[in-house]
């Protein structure tokens, strides 16, 4: 009877190995928590509850000079007061031909990109003398161009005036040339990053590709477009979608160059968002700027997603 009774009842693994399995999986977890512990806390502190109160605060009507007591609830009378400001409609106006620097900038690099990773020598210093606009001060950058751009002293009106010009466009003091000029700065700013990004995107196209495309006889812009264009397509894509919100948070140039005048000519969603919050101390509608800033760039970020299945080849 014992031994059948032996027999049938069902032999258990053992247990102890796996309970340490576990246990030791759970004290991993539990030390990969704490190292990034402080992380999570930052991120938590400095970034989602500055988003969650910019919500909350885009509903309400208050001050920073006024006590919490005095807070106000409005609802989404801060929005829609936001579509009869004749500013911010010109702010968002601004941004959207803002938008047009990323293409542009993309198309210079890649060509600069291509000439220089086939058919220039000392390619190192040609990458740095491009790349230094990037990683050089921003305000220093736009004392360069403010002179650069000075109506009558500038060395730019210099040169068009000797070339028989009279009257050269006063550039940034002209509201029918300054939003151009910044978008020529933020372009000429913008080169040497894409550029880096493009080369490192055509280093890694197999060689094997063009000679095959040689010996069927494809000529220089059959190899562009079925070779080049489609293996970069995810580097594009990627300057692309980084590119188009990087232009919705230009501050820095506007701030120095024209504090968003002439006759806001130059103002950003940013740029009105600033004078709104910390110049006139509204934080209502501020909070709701930042509100549909929010949520264009992420329209836009997931239109981008969803359409780079038809172009971008992985």
């Amino acid at each position: 009877m014992n031994l059948k009774t032996e027999l049938t009842t069902p032999v258990k693994v053992s247990e102890a190995p796996k309970q340490r399995k576990v246990r030791k999986e759970k004290n991993e977890n539990l030390i990969g928590l704490l190292f990034v512990s402080p992380m999570l806390i930052g991120v938590s502190i400095l970034v989602m509850l500055p988003i969650i109160a910019t919500f909350v605060l885009s509903f309400v009507d208050w001050s920073f000079i006024t006590p919490l007591s005095e807070l106000k609830w409005v609802g989404f009378d801060n929005f829609s007061r936001l579509y009869q400001d004749k500013a911010f409609l010109k702010s968002l106006m601004n941004n959207t031909l803002f938008i047009l620097t990323v293409p542009t900038c993309m198309i210079i690099s890649l060509l600069l990109a291509i000439i220089i990773d086939r058919n220039v020598y000392f390619k190192g210093y040609f990458k740095v003398a491009f790349f230094m606009p990037y990683i050089s001060s921003i305000v220093a950058i736009a004392v360069v161009w403010q002179v650069l751009f000075h109506p009558s002293a500038g060395p730019i009106n210099q040169v068009l005036m000797s070339l028989g010009i009279e009257n050269p466009p006063k550039w940034i003091a002209d509201p029918n040339f300054a939003l151009f000029s910044i978008m020529l700065i933020q372009v000429w700013i913008s080169i040497g990053f894409n550029l880096i990004v493009y080369l490192a995107g055509l280093q890694n196209i197999p060689k094997d590709l063009y000679e095959a495309a040689e010996i069927d006889g494809a000529n220089a812009w059959v190899k562009f477009r079925h070779i080049t264009l489609p293996m970069i397509s995810p580097t594009s894509f990627f300057l692309f979608i980084t590119g188009i919100i990087a232009t919705f948070k230009v501050f820095d140039l506007i701030a120095v160059l024209t504090k968003g005048g002439p006759i806001n000519s130059t103002s950003m969603i940013v740029w009105n968002l600033y004078e709104t919050a910390f110049v006139n101390l509204k934080i209502g509608p501020a909070s709701a700027m930042a509100v549909v800033l929010f949520v264009i760039v992420f329209t836009i970020t997931v239109i981008q997603w969803v359409g780079q299945k038809k172009w971008v080849n992985y």
